[in-house]
């Protein structure tokens, strides 16, 4: 029989001490879901001034890569040298790392349940920092549409559960752009989770996607199986920024990454997939 996706209702939580039915069974159904405020307006603030911090000893040092995981370099709107893409940004800074160890996130591993969930500090691309803004001299203002399944299978491994989830460092409302979603699409059979669409070339908007109005401090998971890409700014400069922290919650066999790790191939083609 045909699988079809669900009419998709956009609504919004809080996370309290624990994950409600309605929180888990919406999340069951649309693979994806955001709570309001889980971080104050003065800890973006702070969490940005760290992440200031790392690039500026990043570009001063002329690293390009950490932990075998390349950086994406593009310009401010002053024309200046940025990094629109920093990962294992807890690994540069104790007040990120000792963010990650917020109970809150423990609750998040329900959503993977009967899979015994983990934070991913440590792994894949650890804390990533998204930092985009559409300007002509950027080299990060969109992603195309893609699941983030493939990448296991280019490392050799089992597709398997895990969880995206995004702290919003901005307030970015549907018309600036932002996340994008085929809502339900987590259930799909394994040739659309692979080939449904061209993984990050194309970026067409859908007439199933759905997208969001997040402000500055809500979080965002959505399921590592469910289409996704990121909408260009239809505005330039200071107005097109949006930055936003990621950290996976994974599955699987425990594979650390460390200075020693090799870049993964797929990695090559950084330049076909993102603008």
């Amino acid at each position: 029989m045909k699988k079809t996706t669900p009419k998709f209702e956009y609504k919004t939580f809080t996370l309290g001490e624990a994950l409600t039915e309605e929180q888990k069974q919406y999340f069951q159904k649309y693979g994806v879901i955001q709570f309001k405020n889980f971080i104050s307006n003065e800890t973006a603030e702070l969490f940005i001034a760290e992440l200031g911090k790392i690039e500026a000893n990043w570009l001063a040092e002329g690293v390009e890569k950490i932990n075998g995981i390349p950086l994406k370099f593009g310009k401010d709107p002053e024309g200046k040298d940025m990094i629109q893409r920093m990962c294992f940004t807890n690994k540069h800074s104790d007040v990120l790392a000792e963010f990650l160890k917020d109970p809150r996130f423990e609750l998040l591993l329900e959503f993977l349940e009967p899979y015994e969930g983990r934070m991913g500090s440590d792994e894949k691309d650890g804390l990533v920092f998204n930092h985009y803004i559409n300007q002509p001299n950027s080299k990060f203002t969109q992603m195309g549409w893609h699941t983030d399944s493939p990448r296991d299978l280019f490392l050799g491994q089992k597709i398997l559960p895990m969880l995206n989830v995004g702290i919003h460092l901005d307030k970015c409302p549907s018309s600036n752009g932002g996340l994008r979603v085929l809502p339900g699409t987590q259930n799909q059979s394994m040739l659309k989770l692979l080939f449904g669409k061209k993984q990050f070339i194309d970026h067409r908007p859908d007439p199933r996607e759905a997208a969001f109005e997040i402000d500055r401090g809500d979080l965002t998971i959505h399921d590592g199986r469910l289409w996704h890409r990121v909408e260009v700014s239809p505005n330039f400069g200071e107005k097109s920024r949006r930055r936003v922290m990621y950290v996976p919650i994974i599955t699987g066999k425990y594979k650390p990454k460390s200075s020693t790790s090799k870049t993964p191939f797929y990695h090559r083609f950084a330049k076909v997939v993102t603008k």
